[in-house]
């Protein structure tokens, strides 16, 4: 009975539902439900049940008229149903899988989770870190986001963002093309994959991570539901803003990041630019370390004591002609790449990728077998 309570909670109630969250830290997902119908018939004695709440009750009575009129389409069986429809399965706290980094959230962690993708989130969330930022990134927040997340699912961290456009979908990508994992929190029910311009991506990171929603399936995504769900990103094991204007939903992100203990990681840009603009203030006001490579961002997720599993080349390792030549050096993954998704790592295009690398192979520092690329044994630790 409690998860599918809990299903019909994450139905009934938004995210962001102070009274929603109380009444159920109370009660639990089951008592708060069988309170709230008995409230919708005898409100006299409902309050009465928790009179030693008086303020609080009070204004439990005021919201069951956001909460009862829901109630009738969201049975357990039909959350269920809809979830099948849409090729996703529904996690509640304490089921194989669900990620035990949101109960850091308290009250605030959602009541359920809806799953396109069949990663495990709980093994996945472990050793992960979240690459947000603006939705109108320039060509340099871009690329950087796509070389950070590269790098890290490289290493075996998975990627968390929202699935946005800008820098979000420039992680994704990124980590998609060093064959990593990747994980997409929408703010709308997982059946309709928003954007839609992002769509062929999103079904990407499904088909080898995961895209998740606490909104059940049919749910649309608006504003509100954009800044509920940046908390549960938040809870990757890192944060890092790649590019945020003053006001940006990615800021929201790293203070709830911060309130969880979580490292927070800024890069910061040009002083005129107003898509740094947030970034920079985070670096000033000591709400984020300073992320200058990958990395520095690889180091923000790696636990005190542990050294990364490999090391990243810093610049003064084999020597570059051109800037195209370090960065699709830098692109190329352990188990070796394709052009395409070199070209995407290192934010070149396919042209200036497939140059770069004929002549790094020309010089020994890279190698093609069966379409694929990888560093030449001599280079691998240069």
């Amino acid at each position: 009975m409690t998860a599918g309570a809990a299903l019909v909670w994450s139905a009934i109630a938004e995210p962001d539902d102070a009274q929603a969250r109380w009444l159920v830290a109370l009660l639990g997902h089951a008592g708060a439900l069988a309170w709230i119908r008995e409230a919708a018939r005898d409100p006299v004695g409902a309050t009465v049940a928790l009179a030693a709440h008086p303020g609080d009750v009070d204004r439990a009575i005021a919201a069951l008229g956001r909460w009862t009129p829901r109630l009738a389409a969201a049975t357990p069986e039909r959350l269920v149903e809809l979830a099948t429809r849409a090729g996703a399965r529904v996690l509640t706290a304490g089921d194989p899988g669900w990620p035990a980094a949101v109960d850091d959230l308290g009250a605030e962690a959602p009541h359920a989770l809806w799953v396109r993708g069949e990663a495990d989130l709980d093994l996945v969330w472990r050793r992960s870190v979240a690459v947000v930022g603006a939705r109108a990134a320039t060509a340099y927040g871009e690329h950087v986001a796509t070389e950070i997340a590269a790098v890290a699912a490289d290493r075996g961290v998975t990627v968390v963002s929202g699935g946005a456009y800008g820098i979000d979908v420039a992680a994704h990508r990124g980590a998609l093309a060093a064959g990593g994992i990747t994980v997409a929190v929408l703010a709308g029910g997982v059946d309709h994959l928003y954007p839609a311009g992002n769509a062929a991506l999103l079904a990407r990171v499904i088909a080898t991570g995961a895209v998740v929603s606490e909104q059940p399936p049919g749910f649309a995504p608006h504003r509100q539901r954009f800044l509920s769900r940046n908390r549960l990103i938040a809870t990757a094991g890192a944060t890092i803003v790649v590019e945020a204007a003053h006001r940006s939903g990615a800021l929201s992100t790293a203070r709830h990041a911060g309130a969880l203990a979580r490292t927070v990681g800024a890069v910061p840009g040009p002083v005129t630019s107003a898509s740094s603009a947030g970034c920079l203030r985070l670096i000033r006001d000591h709400e984020a370390e300073i992320v200058v490579s990958a990395a520095d961002a690889l180091e923000l997720v790696t636990p005190v004591g542990e050294a990364p599993e490999e090391q990243i080349p810093e610049p003064d390792g084999p020597e570059f002609a051109s800037r195209a030549e370090r960065q699709a050096y830098g692109a190329i993954p352990t188990r070796g790449a394709p052009v395409s998704a070199i070209a995407i790592a290192a934010g070149l295009t396919d042209k200036e990728a497939k140059q770069a690398l004929a002549s790094l192979a020309g010089r020994g520092l890279a190698r093609a077998s069966r379409g694929l690329w990888a560093r030449s044994e001599g280079a691998a630790n240069a």
